[in-house]
């Protein structure tokens, strides 16, 4: 899951830096793709190996046929982590999407005011495109964090493991639906013979 939502922000981050460059990318180089890779999976590891040396710890999921961060755990040393995980794997990457395709769609209206016509279906397309990962991102990744901030910081037994089979799917799903997003409203390759 973590190293789902880091990739969609550096994703965001690498698509609002080809779209605004001015010289045209060198395709045959892969360093930054590597980089974004190796620095999308180092970042998600230091956020999932914690647990394993006691700051907090891993268990049962929902109806226990999933495993996940113990959220029922009320000590201070799992609240702490909880905290932590929700302010560095699902606000900060939410930041740098928002930052990356509001900064994207500002660089694409620019554009459009100076050239009339197909920039502004360009532009409408992007921001299209932009609401709807934005909106796919919320929709798969706020229930999930809601149910588990209840379950860590609300009464015991509030959220019960069948309440938390869906968010969890949703979550869990959500790596299937920004690349079916990007297919369907980008005219480059649904234009493709």
């Amino acid at each position: 899951g973590i190293i789902s939502l880091i990739s969609l922000a550096v994703l965001s981050y690498e698509r609002y830096c080809t779209m605004t460059r001015v010289a045209e990318p060198d395709t045959t180089n892969y360093r930054k793709t590597w980089t974004g890779i190796v620095l999308s999976w180092t970042y998600s590891l230091l956020w999932t190996v914690p647990p394993l040396f006691g700051w907090s710890s891993y268990g049962p999921e929902g109806p226990g046929i999933t495993c996940s961060v113990n959220w029922h755990s009320k000590d201070a040393n799992n609240a702490s982590y909880i905290i932590c995980l929700f302010i560095f794997c699902l606000v900060i990457p939410f930041a740098i999407i928002v930052y990356s395709y509001g900064k994207l769609l500002c660089a694409v209206r620019q554009v459009s005011s100076i050239q009339r016509g197909p920039g502004r279906s360009r532009e409408q397309r992007i921001l299209v495109m932009v609401v709807v990962m934005v909106v796919c991102f919320l929709l798969c990744w706020l229930p999930y964090a809601a149910v588990a901030l209840i379950a860590t910081f609300g009464q015991p037994g509030l959220i019960t493991p069948a309440a938390s089979i869906i968010p969890a799917i949703l979550a869990k799903s959500s790596t299937v639906y920004n690349p079916i997003i990007y297919v369907f409203l980008n005219k480059q390759v649904s234009e493709m013979p």
